[in-house]
């Protein structure tokens, strides 16, 4: 079974070369899990979406919960699912427009087609908001 995750978590004072190490670190090791994802970083909050088969998801969820680098780590969603939104990303940063009246034209044309809707509406949130 698949299953899909949505969550946000604080990290204030990370540096960008620590979210850039974060994302070359997914990179690498989430397709030998079978995990697939995006993930939003914007200065102070992640929002990561995980999928994969549930065990590895729930095990990589725990490593989450338990990283110093970032606290607060709250489930916004989680679902089983019956195929990947995002197949092909090992985990892809989806980039936050500088601008605010950019960032939902720009969240819309880089988010996946294949994205629940509700899923798809509390990403944008996330980025608009934020």
């Amino acid at each position: 079974m698949l299953s899909q995750y949505l969550y946000i978590s604080t990290a204030p004072t990370l540096p960008r070369e620590e979210v850039d190490a974060i994302l070359a670190a997914s990179a690498r090791n989430n397709p030998a899990r079978g995990i697939t994802g995006l993930l939003l970083f914007n200065g102070r909050n992640f929002l990561q979406l995980l999928e994969g088969e549930e065990g590895e998801v729930n095990a990589l969820m725990e490593t989450i919960f338990a990283d110093p680098r970032h606290s607060g780590v709250s489930v916004l969603d989680r679902r089983g699912i019956h195929q990947r939104t995002c197949p092909d990303w090992a985990m892809k940063r989806v980039m936050i427009a500088e601008s605010i009246e950019s960032r939902r034209e720009m969240l819309e044309r880089d988010l996946p087609d294949g994205l629940d809707p509700e899923v798809r509406k509390m990403i944008v949130n996330f980025a608009v908001l934020n």
